[in-house]
């Protein structure tokens, strides 16, 4: 792995460019340290030689440049997949059930190199909703009809759950748009949901605070005090007890913060009887509909400090 310098120094790029082309074209994707720090890997690091002679040498501009790479490694994996003998439907499959298998035996280090190679073969987003959204969804059926027990539901969950987490701190932040808090009201300890929906805030260039399940509500009212430019919050509910609870917060969230957007979703409210609620936003479309939401609904949030009062 390479430091940014370490990067700068090799292929006489300016850090400044170098962010620019991660930010506004998604050239690539370094990983981050804890403290926010890029690293590179040699794959970033090749990517990154060939966009620079596409411009330099070849005069291409960077965002043709960096379709056509997507091109390109769309047909390299393409005809890997070929050459292995399926199409990639039945390689996911594939890849979906050796990962299962592997949770499911408390294989960790063979079910973390598994999801590594998936992650290198068809990248984040393929990756996540067509092959670990449909592990996760397998695990829940697994144990709901009692062929997987509660300890290892809760270690293949935990298991995708860190792998997803990760990607909380690898995508670039977008400083125009305003930070949104994210947790699951106390009692509440289902969170992949949230962890999902928080994810894909974050590829999108928003600084998501995640504070996860179970949170206490004085630790809620702490950070809004403590943060500035939260323009929202988020809230993912599973368990329907807890509806009456949620939207009461939901109430004091709103008299205190009349500005803040206020989102909810959740199995629990799914149901009618949760038709009515204080939130702003009631997201229960599928993920596929939450960019058109995003594009249309998000970008119009004002950060907190930027609010009328």
């Amino acid at each position: 792995m390479y430091s940014i310098k370490q990067v700068v120094e090799m292929l006489d790029i300016p850090s400044v460019t170098l962010r620019a082309w991660e930010n506004r074209y998604q050239a690539v994707v370094p990983e981050r340290t804890e403290s926010g720090y890029r690293l590179y890997n040699q794959e970033n690091i090749e990517d990154l030689r060939w966009l620079k002679e596409q411009t330099d040498k070849q005069g291409i501009s960077i965002s043709h440049a960096v379709r056509m790479l997507k091109k390109h490694k769309q047909k390299d994996l393409d005809e890997r997949l070929s050459a292995a003998g399926g199409d990639p439907k039945d390689a996911m499959d594939k890849m979906k059930q050796q990962i299962y298998a592997a949770l499911l035996e408390i294989q960790g280090e063979r079910a973390d190199a598994l999801i590594d190679f998936g992650f290198s073969l068809y990248g984040y987003e393929a990756m996540v909703h067509q092959v670990l959204v449909p592990v996760l969804v397998k695990v829940g059926e697994a144990w709901e009809q009692g062929t997987a027990t509660v300890a290892q539901e809760h270690y293949m969950t935990h298991m995708i759950s860190s792998r997803l987490s990760q990607f909380l701190h690898v995508f670039p932040v977008y400083a125009h748009l305003p930070k949104v808090l994210a947790f699951c009201p106390a009692g509440e300890h289902h969170q992949i949901g949230l962890l999902l929906f928080s994810l894909f805030l974050r590829r999108n260039g928003v600084e998501v605070i995640y504070l996860g399940a179970n949170t206490p509500e004085e630790g809620v009212m702490d950070m809004l005090v403590k943060q500035d430019r939260i323009g929202a919050v988020c809230l993912s509910v599973t368990n329907e007890d807890l509806v009456d609870y949620t939207e009461d917060l939901l109430g004091r969230l709103g008299s205190l913060y009349p500005e803040m957007q206020l989102i909810v979703g959740g199995r629990a409210y799914e149901s009618s009887r949760s038709q009515d609620t204080r939130a702003t936003y009631r997201m229960t479309e599928p993920p596929e509909q939450w960019q058109a939401w995003f594009d249309q609904e998000f970008t119009g949030i004002r950060p907190k400090n930027e609010q009328a009062h």
